[in-house]
């Protein structure tokens, strides 16, 4: 019998991400989570692949393909938000149709906060979740993969949210296909396709009301948003937005490698950097070193404009302060080299407030611009 197209589309999707998996060998030898290759004719499994699977078309047609690409290593993990009424029971239906379908499966039911906005709160529990879930079914050499259902059309959105916020080349790269744990093997495929996929197969999948709420702005921008601009564009425009990721994430990758290969040559044993050899860098190489060398030196919640502040020591030095980082941290430059230090407590607060400066080594003596 002759699979319908839609299916053999997904297969072909999950299939070749797999094979584009960072540790797929030719053969499953000391390697739990190589990706499927074919040998001699057939596949070699990993040990174990996670689905996410919410009950949605996109995540039930991915499950789908993906146990019967490697039957017998495919895990469903559920996330059950609680935010609706009768969701807990939904998440148990998902969950059946998962072992249905010859996956084993779990719940995991999560507290939402409200950090960030209902859809932000709700995005980190459910990746809270899934890591964890990617942990215990892991092994000594990591994680397992986790499958995520995100498809052409979400790329698309993600794009045009970066352009509306003024991202960089880094976000307007979109989503990766792989970002340890995360597998992202739908994003070549369109959200009709993973419909019908799921019509072709018989499988009932749930529509998520949130997904058609409209104080949603990710909603709003792929009801309303998007068609107007295939309308006006005369079509095409998912599939171009996605075209354009795909090629800023080639370029991000290179530039990254360069970046990394220069911090390795700039980052002494000591933790400081040398601002002096890096300034003759271009500057999307600069920031890059920057960025992960203040990230390992425990900045967190870095934004482009600490990172450009701080690519002012380099790139503009005139003798200028140290600038002010997240968590009471700050960038120092002397005799040619940047060093990440606690910055002293200054006073500050309502009049009359008393605040005594914070005892610390002094700083190293400022370099003459």
């Amino acid at each position: 019998m002759r699979v319908p197209e839609p299916v053999a589309a997904v297969r072909r999707a999950v299939r070749e991400a797999l094979a584009a998996h960072p540790g797929a060998r030719t053969d499953a030898t000391n390697a739990p989570f190589a990706a499927p290759t074919r040998t001699n004719g057939a596949f070699v499994s990993p040990r174990r692949l996670l689905v996410a699977c919410s009950g949605g078309a996109d995540s039930v047609a991915l499950a789908a393909a993906a146990v019967h690409v490697v039957p017998g290593r495919v895990h469903g993990v559920v996330v059950d938000h609680g935010l609706q009424d009768g969701s807990g029971a939904q998440a148990a239906r998902t969950a059946a149709l998962l072992r249905e379908l010859g996956a084993s499966a779990e719940v995991v039911p999560v507290d939402v906060g409200t950090a960030g906005g209902p859809e932000a709160a709700a995005r980190s529990a459910r990746y809270a979740a899934l890591r964890a879930a990617s942990r215990a079914h892991g092994s000594t050499h990591g994680g397992a993969p986790v499958l995520l259902g995100h498809t052409l059309d979400d790329q698309a959105e993600t794009v045009l949210l970066g352009l509306a916020r003024g991202s960089g080349a880094r976000s307007l790269a979109g989503m990766a296909v792989w970002d340890p744990p995360w597998c992202r093997p739908l994003l070549g495929v369109r959200r009709t396709t993973t419909r019908a996929a799921c019509g072709a197969a018989g499988l009932e999948v749930w529509d998520d009301p949130h997904n058609d709420d409209p104080r949603y702005t990710r909603v709003r921008l792929r009801h309303e948003v998007l068609p107007r601009l295939e309308e006006i564009l005369a079509g095409g425009v998912a599939p171009a937005l996605a075209r354009t990721a795909a090629q800023l994430a080639d370029d991000d990758a290179a530039l990254a490698t360069w970046a990394d290969a220069r911090r390795g040559a700039l980052v002494d044993a000591d933790g400081s950097l040398d601002a002096a050899s890096l300034r003759a860098d271009p500057s999307a190489v600069r920031r890059r070193v920057l960025r992960v060398w203040l990230a390992d030196a425990g900045v967190a919640e870095l934004t482009d404009a600490h990172v450009r502040a701080v690519d002012g020591l380099v790139a503009a030095w005139r003798g200028q302060g140290a600038p002010p980082l997240p968590g009471g941290l700050e960038v120092v430059r002397a005799h040619g080299r940047l060093r990440v230090l606690a910055a002293p407590v200054r006073a500050r607060g309502a009049a009359g407030s008393v605040h005594r400066e914070a005892p610390a080594p002094p700083p190293p003596t400022p370099e003459t611009p």
